[in-house]
């Protein structure tokens, strides 16, 4: 049971990542920069990246940097537009975002019942074991 608490927990955490990078990605949505200026770069968008514990099972995720994480997009009023109109731009798809924002919330839910759970079993043991 400990185990399965443990577990819930690094769904909970992987979760709350994922909602995190999803929720930095919609916020910047519109912070583009140069193509060529260095100083001034465009937002990065953010994916995560989830692998299995081995020992003690669970999932270990991480926030990383999306490939491709930005775009060329014509703005031609945009400060850091070049000659041409062009900016560099996060590469971030507003629908996508929301769904995984929905399966992050999902997950969570999920995990947090499955902690509930194993508190309900916990007890039941703990019960059964001083009737005897």
């Amino acid at each position: 049971m400990e185990n399965t608490i443990g577990i819930a927990i690094s769904g909970l955490k992987s979760a709350s990542l994922r909602l995190h990078a999803s929720a930095s990605n919609i916020a910047n949505i519109r912070t583009s920069g140069s193509l060529t200026d260095l100083n001034h770069p465009s937002y990065e968008a953010q994916t995560t990246q989830s692998t299995s514990m081995s020992k003690g099972g669970g999932v270990l995720t991480k926030i990383v940097t999306r490939d491709p994480a930005t775009t060329t997009a014509f703005a031609p009023s945009d400060p850091y537009a070049d000659e041409n109109g062009y900016v560099r731009a996060p590469y971030i798809n507003i629908e996508e975002e929301l769904i995984t924002m929905k399966m992050a919330e999902q997950a969570y839910k999920a995990n947090i019942q499955t902690i509930k759970t194993a508190g309900e079993m916990f007890d039941t043991l703990i019960k059964a074991m001083e009737d005897k």
